[in-house]
């Protein structure tokens, strides 16, 4: 049985090949530069087909991350700021979420509240710690997270279709073919919602078992991770260490091509949560009047209070 027979047309193989490179994007493993191994190089090492490489690296640079060329390879042409090594961070302007993750993690009491669109940042990184606490290298007793997500029922904003363009077909800016029909944009638009939320319950779902099979490995005595839905679209990504930290950045909102499972791509209005700008702010117990203090604090609130009144449990 071949790949695309035994995957469902591939799907589950092209997803985890996009993943793991996002993740090596996120560890720094491809920086900022430099060229991507060959594809029948990536297809071996991660044993799935050319083709399925082929759609991940189209992906990537539908995201805007890496650029291709025919005879030339793929190249890193923008880094992902928040996903970046610890040495790319300039507390209080720029940070990343992979050296908050870590300092998190470095404690013996691990508290994460969190309110992001899709979790699949926070997922990649959830991941990497989980293997530092098999290594020994981080030895944490208790893990408390908590996140919020907007609610599956909501009709959001973005991604958004602008219009479809299949293989072969002309787009609207080739001087040929149409914007496509209203009914035919709402059905666009409620595929793309409904990836949207695919992501966001596999990602979910892959960051909860990291760390639930702490508990369960006996690696970690307590580990709660609880998540709830909101009726909120977000603008932003918020990542809390209740009481020290914070990381608060706004969604870029961008035109790229989105790809679909069926090989369609689409024209979209989207958000990336890879790109958008962190920045740092610290909880100043010298001085709880600080602007770092009084962003932790108020955000704790927000969070606490989505949590308590807004929001339905998954």
């Amino acid at each position: 049985m071949d790949e695309g027979q035994s995957t469902e047309g591939g799907g589950k193989e092209f997803w985890r090949v996009l993943e793991e490179l996002r993740a090596r994007l996120a560890n720094g493993a491809y920086p900022l530069g430099s060229s991507l191994p060959a594809q029948r190089a990536l297809a071996d090492e991660l044993g799935v087909s050319r083709d399925t490489v082929q759609r991940a690296l189209r992906a990537l640079a539908g995201e805007g991350w890496i650029e291709s060329r025919q005879g030339s390879g793929s190249r890193v042409v923008k880094s992902p700021i928040h996903l970046g090594t610890p040495q790319q961070e300039t507390p209080r302007v720029r940070a990343t979420l992979g050296t908050f993750v870590a300092r998190a993690f470095a404690q013996p009491v691990v508290q994460l509240d969190v309110f992001t669109l899709t979790s699949e940042s926070l997922d990649a990184h959830i991941r990497l710690q989980a293997e530092r606490v098999r290594l020994g290298e981080v030895r944490p007793e208790r893990i408390k997270l908590r996140m919020l997500l907007p609610d599956t029922s909501l009709t959001l904003p973005y991604p958004r279709a602008k219009h479809l363009a299949g293989e072969g077909e002309a787009r609207p800016d080739d001087g040929a073919g149409s914007e496509p029909e209203p009914g035919q944009v709402a059905q666009l638009n409620g595929t793309l919602h409904d990836r949207l939320n695919d992501i966001t319950r596999r990602h979910s779902i892959s960051l909860r078992s990291a760390l639930r099979d702490l508990k369960t490995e006996k690696l970690v005595p307590s580990v709660q991770v609880e998540v709830r839905y909101v009726p909120l679209t977000p603008a932003f990504k918020l990542y809390l260490r209740p009481g020290v930290e914070a990381l608060f950045g706004p969604y870029e909102v961008v035109e790229r091509s989105i790809l679909m499972d069926d090989e369609t791509e689409v024209d979209a209005i989207d958000v990336l949560g890879l790109g958008s700008t962190l920045t740092r702010h610290v909880n100043d117990e010298g001085d709880p009047d600080s602007s770092g203090s009084v962003f932790v604090e108020s955000m704790r609130a927000w969070f606490d209070s989505c949590w308590n009144l807004l929001a339905r449990p998954s």
